[in-house]
This record gives C-alpha cells, sequence and structure tokens, in this order.
C-alpha cells in the first residue's frame, strides 16, 4: 500500500458513520460526524464502501469539524406527527449527508450556514444541525 507524503492521521472510531459516545476510547462529551476519505485521490464521502471517483477501497476514517451549508432543504408531512425538515448539507470538508435543521420551517433555505447540534438524533438516527447565522429573511 502505498500513501502520499500529506495523508492525515486516521481518527479511532466507526469505519463508517456517526459517533457512537458509548465507544471505548471516544470522547463522552463531544459528538462528531465521522466520514470517509480516499487515500488515493483524496475525495471525502458519507457512508461509502468505495470511493465514487477513484473505486478505491483504502479509506480512512476522519471526524468533521460540524460545520456546513444547506445543499437543499425540504418539509416532509408523512411518517411523523408534525411536520418535519429533512435537508442536504455540504461539510466544510466536501462530503454531503443528509441530516435535520432545527428552527422555524420556513426560515431554512439553501446557502444557510449550519452547524452540528448532535450526531445522532433519537427518532431518526440522523444528524441535527443549527443555523449559525439567525435568518434575518424578509417575507417572500
Amino acid at each position: 500500500m502505498y500513501h502520499s507524503g500529506n495523508v492525515a492521521q486516521q481518527v479511532a472510531g466507526p469505519a463508517t458513520g456517526l459517533l457512537d459516545p458509548g465507544v471505548k476510547g471516544q470522547t463522552q462529551d463531544t459528538e462528531a460526524v465521522f466520514y470517509q476519505r480516499c487515500t488515493w485521490c483524496g475525495t471525502a464521502m458519507y457512508h461509502r464502501v468505495l470511493c465514487p471517483v477513484c473505486r478505491g477501497s483504502d479509506l480512512r476514517t476522519e471526524r468533521s469539524e460540524g460545520t456546513g451549508t444547506v445543499r437543499h432543504s425540504t418539509v416532509v408531512h408523512r411518517n411523523t406527527p408534525a411536520a418535519r425538515n429533512v435537508s442536504l448539507i455540504e461539510m466544510a470538508e466536501g462530503f454531503v449527508l443528509r441530516g435535520r435543521v432545527t428552527g422555524p420551517l420556513i426560515g431554512i433555505h439553501s446557502g444557510d450556514r449550519v452547524r452540528l447540534s448532535t450526531a445522532k438524533d433519537p427518532v431518526r438516527g440522523e444528524p441535527v444541525f443549527q443555523l449559525v447565522d439567525e435568518p434575518y429573511r424578509a417575507w417572500t
């Protein structure tokens, strides 16, 4: 196996998915999202077995800083007693994941900056984000 000189150190954690706060060796007070980075081409991805660019299987796990931008947001009314937000979040590291953004459903738009609130929603099991800047948009 050949690695480039700029390979970051691998973070201990699951091969894919979210941090489980109960796993030995991980800090209990912080939650984070873990993602993979291909050691051959450097592509960041979430929940993959192979790199979508070069089809390499040599993926290392890294910890996300937890900040990103809403790429797409929608309101879902099915399978829940109340409407909920489902968004695609483009993380600062370059990968995209699905999660929920807290706040008024009408106030969440593409381009809004978000920060990880909790890595695992207790009901849906997906990451929950909060808006970094409260929206100051006029009614449109």
